[in-house]
């Protein structure tokens, strides 16, 4: 799928926070083995957002004071039932710039819709993000997200 991306032209600073561990499949309570990423990730790819390359798993970022808040995402894709355990969920995408003290990738903010996720959801001001791995994307450190204005912005 090719990226809508006039540019970056959004940038706001945020700290790494520790996500539940779903996505990665690291947390040992999490009944998705190898996460939820991987068990999704066929879908995307299916609806077009191939993901090679990328890490299994999100880099939480906590943008607080801000919040993200969606305007008109690169790709939604509705209804995707990759898993038994729960109802049907829809995924939006966003494209971003993941940038740490190091290294820099440009990635997807990965955007399940609250109204369909019926487990483990984000405060308002965490973005969740798929990139490859990032050095420098630890738990705790400073980065910098961005993203296009004309696919989102913060309130």
């Amino acid at each position: 799928m090719s990226q809508r991306r006039a540019r970056f032209d959004v940038s706001t600073p945020g700290v790494v926070v520790a996500g539940h561990g779903v996505a990665s499949g690291a947390s040992e309570a999490t009944p998705y083995r190898g996460g939820s990423i991987a068990l999704q990730a066929p879908h995307f790819e299916a609806a077009g957002l191939d993901l090679s390359g990328f890490h299994l798993g999100t880099v939480n970022v906590d943008l607080a004071p801000a919040v993200f808040e969606p305007v008109a995402p690169a790709l939604t894709i509705a209804g995707v039932r990759w898993t038994d355990a729960i109802p049907p969920e829809t995924f939006s995408f966003f494209g971003c710039r993941l940038t740490t003290r190091s290294d820099a990738h440009d990635g997807w903010i990965y955007r399940p819709h609250p109204e369909t996720k019926v487990e483990h959801q984000q405060p308002p001001s965490v973005v969740e993000i798929l990139a490859p791995w990032t050095e420098g994307a630890e738990v705790g450190n400073r980065v910098v997200v961005s993203w296009s204005s004309l696919e989102a912005r913060t309130i």
